[in-house]
C-alpha cells in the first residue's frame, strides 16, 4: 500500500478491474491534506466494455450452484474479519473518519458478506395454486448486472449492502464509487472478494465522475442501478433509470429528528443527542439533524451539550486519539459553515462552534432553530446540533414531520409507552424509541418516504425484492389442445 506522501498507485485487484482508460487521479487524505494513493479513472466508453464483460459472467455465475456462492461470500467475511485492523486504517485515512468508525466498517463487511451467504441456500419461491395436472411456480431470478454507485460517507457499509445480496442472488455488479474514496468504495471490496475466490468480470470497479454514473445508469446491458447520496443527484438518476425502464433504489438524504420529552434524563439525552449530531461529523445520511427539546428544559440541556461539544477532541481521526476527524473536503466545509452562517442570520444563536481550521470544523451547537432556517429546512450534513424548542407532544410531532422525507427519528423518554405513541405519529422510514437516529443492524430494511429516496428499502428481508425479479414457471407432462 502507498504511503501518505508518494502516492503510489493503489494496487488494482487484477481478475476484477480492467485498466481503465481516464487517466489517474490522486486520492488526498483529508486528515493532512497530502496525496495517499493515486488511482486509474473511468471513461463511459469502459462502462459499455464492462457490462458487456459482466452480463457474460453473470450468465455463467447464475449456474453455480448454490451452496458454492454461499461458501464464497462466506469465505469474504472471513477475510474481513481477518484483515480488520489493516483495512479500518484505510477507511478512516481515506474518509477522514475516527479510527473507531473505520472498525465498525469493516465489522458490519463482515456481517454483510455472513448474511448474504445464507441467501442462496433460502427459498427461491414459491408452489402456487393451480389444476391438479399442472405445477405452478414463482421462482425468483436475478436481475442480471446491477449497477451500484456509492458516497464518500461510509464507502465500504454502502456499497457492500449492494454488492454482497447481488452477488449472492446471481447478478454481476458494476460499482461507481465517490472518487474521494474509491479505495473503500470499491477497490478494497473486489480485493477481498478476488482473495476469496470471485470469477472475473462479476464485480468490476469503475471509478469516475458524473458522466461516467450516467453511462452506467444508461446502459442497456444493466437493468437495476442502486444509489446512495444526494437528492439532487438521485432525483436525476431517477429520471434517467425511468426514462430506461429500469429497477432503481434511492437512498438520499433529508432531516432526521430526535426528541426529547420533558421526562427524559438530560445527562443521557445529552449523550444521545452529541452522538447523533457529531459521529463522524455530522457526515451520516441518519444524523440528528434536529433536536426537539421541551421549552422548560431546553437551556439546561443546551448548556450541557455545549459543555460536552467543546470537550470533544478534534484531529487525525486514524490516530485513534480523538472523536472527530475532519470533513471530506473543502466544498463540504463551505456548505456547513453558509448553512450555518445563514441560519444565525435567520434568528438562531450560535452557542458554541461556527468555526472551523482546515477540513476541521468544530463541533457546533445552535439554539433557538425554527422552520425557514436553513438548518432546520436542510440536511446539514456536518457537525451541527440544530435545538428547536416546543410546548407540547402534539408541536413536537408536527415539528418533526415538517420535512420533505426523513430516514430516521428517534424519541428519549423515562415512559416507554409515552414515547411510542409519539413514535407511531413520526413520518420516517426508522423509529427508534429511547436511542439517537444513528442505527442500522444490517438486518432490518433501510429506506425512507419523500427525498429520504423513492420508498424502496434495503437490507435484511428487502434484499430479496431488490436484487431479483420473479418468473412465474408452469410445467405440465404435456400439452394441452385448445378449441383453436
Amino acid at each position: 500500500m502507498s504511503t501518505a506522501h508518494n502516492a503510489a498507485p493503489f494496487q488494482r485487484p487484477h481478475a476484477t478491474v480492467r485498466p481503465l482508460g481516464g487517466g489517474t487521479r490522486q486520492v488526498i487524505e483529508p486528515a493532512t491534506g497530502e496525496p495517499l494513493w493515486s488511482v486509474d479513472l473511468a471513461t463511459p466508453a469502459d462502462v459499455a466494455v464492462a457490462s458487456q464483460i459482466a452480463e457474460q459472467a453473470q450468465a455463467q455465475w447464475a449456474q453455480v450452484p448454490p451452496r458454492e456462492k454461499a461458501e464464497l461470500l462466506r469465505r469474504a467475511g472471513e477475510l474481513f474479519s481477518q484483515q480488520h485492523q489493516s483495512l479500518a486504517l484505510e477507511v478512516a485515512r481515506e474518509t477522514g473518519a475516527i479510527l473507531g468508525k473505520g472498525q465498525h466498517e469493516i465489522r458490519e463487511a463482515a456481517v454483510l458478506c455472513h448474511l448474504a451467504a445464507s441467501m442462496p441456500l433460502q427459498s427461491q419461491g414459491q408452489v402456487l395454486p393451480s389444476p391438479s395436472q399442472r405445477l405452478s411456480l414463482a421462482r425468483r431470478m436475478p436481475r442480471g448486472v446491477v449497477g451500484v454507485i456509492s458516497p464518500f460517507n461510509f464507502p465500504v457499509i454502502l456499497t457492500l449492502r449492494a454488492v454482497a445480496p447481488a452477488l449472492a442472488t446471481g447478478n454481476a455488479v458494476i460499482v461507481k464509487p465517490d472518487t474521494r474514496t474509491p479505495v473503500s468504495g470499491g477497490l478494497m471490496i473486489a480485493r477481498v472478494f478476488e482473495q476469496a475466490g470471485l470469477p472475473a468480470g462479476l464485480l468490476q470497479v469503475l471509478p469516475g465522475d458524473a458522466d461516467v454514473g450516467e453511462a452506467l445508469v444508461t446502459d442497456p446491458r444493466v437493468p437495476m442501478i442502486a444509489f446512495t447520496g444526494s437528492p439532487g443527484v438521485g432525483r436525476r438518476i431517477g429520471e434517467l433509470a425511468g426514462r430506461h425502464l429500469k429497477k432503481v433504489t434511492l437512498e438520499l438524504g433529508g432531516s432526521n429528528s430526535l426528541l426529547i420529552l420533558d421526562d427524559a434524563d438530560l445527562d443521557v439525552a445529552v449523550s444521545n443527542a452529541a452522538w447523533g449530531a457529531y459521529f463522524h461529523q455530522g457526515q451520516i445520511c441518519m444524523a440528528a439533524n434536529r433536536i426537539l427539546v421541551h421549552e422548560d428544559m431546553a437551556a439546561e440541556f443546551t448548556r450541557r451539550l455545549v459543555l460536552k461539544a467543546r470537550h470533544l477532541p478534534l484531529g487525525d481521526g486514524a490516530s485513534g486519539q480523538v472523536a472527530l476527524g475532519p470533513l471530506i473536503d473543502a466544498r463540504q466545509r463551505d456548505r456547513v459553515h453558509a448553512l450555518v452562517q445563514a441560519s444565525v442570520a435567520a434568528g438562531a444563536t450560535l452557542e458554541t462552534g461556527g468555526e472551523y481550521d482546515g477540513l476541521f470544523y468544530r463541533p457546533t451547537v445552535l439554539s433557538g432553530v425554527r422552520p425557514g432556517q436553513p438548518v432546520f429546512d436542510e440536511e446539514t450534513f456536518g457537525p451541527v446540533a440544530n435545538i428547536v424548542s416546543y410546548r407540547d407532544d402534539a408541536e413536537a410531532v408536527a415539528l418533526a414531520n415538517q420535512h420533505q422525507g426523513s430516514l430516521a427519528s428517534a424519541v428519549i423518554s423515562r415512559s416507554v409507552g409515552r414515547a411510542l405513541a409519539v413514535g407511531r405519529q413520526l413520518k420516517s422510514g426508522m423509529v427508534h424509541i429511547n436511542d439517537q437516529t444513528v442505527n442500522d443492524d444490517c438486518v432490518n430494511p433501510f429506506g425512507g418516504p419523500g427525498i429520504a429516496g423513492n420508498g424502496s428499502s434495503v437490507c435484511g428481508p428487502a434484499d430479496w425484492e431488490e436484487y431479483t425479479q420473479w418468473q412465474w414457471l408452469t410445467v405440465q407432462d404435456q400439452a394441452p389442445t385448445y378449441p383453436f
